[in-house]
């Protein structure tokens, strides 16, 4: 499946507000969910990558800026380099957001909308799904 249509279908969950979406197309399954609120803190040693994810309050204003895939979050290029975006920070469409590391590759990510970065979901460094919430654009 092509990153454009999993980011519509992503634009489709945020937009209506479901909960989980899942769709398949031959071989292929993506599943997009929408997380409402987050549970109980759990020690960091015993953090699963679905217990990571910092979604975004259902009633925020602004758009969420979400994973296109599963991987590692990384806010710079590299290791002591400054961030791509810090809150605060205006935004273009095609802007890149921040790096996720999935299978070895570094993807970048842009954002697929206009604006001011409000809030950054996700701490650097930390696991996350598709479809986790990576930033807050209003």
């Amino acid at each position: 499946m092509d990153m454009r249509k999993i980011r519509k279908l992503i634009e489709l969950v945020q937009e209506t507000g479901i909960a989980e979406l899942e769709v398949r197309d031959g071989d292929e399954k993506i599943r997009v969910a929408q997380f409402a609120s987050v549970s109980a803190k759990v020690p960091e040693h015993a953090v699963a990558a679905e217990d990571v994810q910092v979604p975004a309050a259902k009633n925020a204003p602004g758009a969420v800026m979400a994973a296109p895939m599963a991987g590692t979050f990384y806010r710079a290029p590299a290791p002591g380099e400054a961030p791509f975006v810090d809150v605060g920070d205006t935004v273009a469409v095609g802007d890149v957001l921040c790096i996720i590391e999935s299978m070895k590759m570094m993807n970048r990510v842009e954002s697929d909308f206009a604006g001011r970065i409000a809030e950054v979901l996700i701490e650097n460094g930390k696991p996350i799904e598709s479809g986790a919430g990576l930033f807050r654009i209003l």
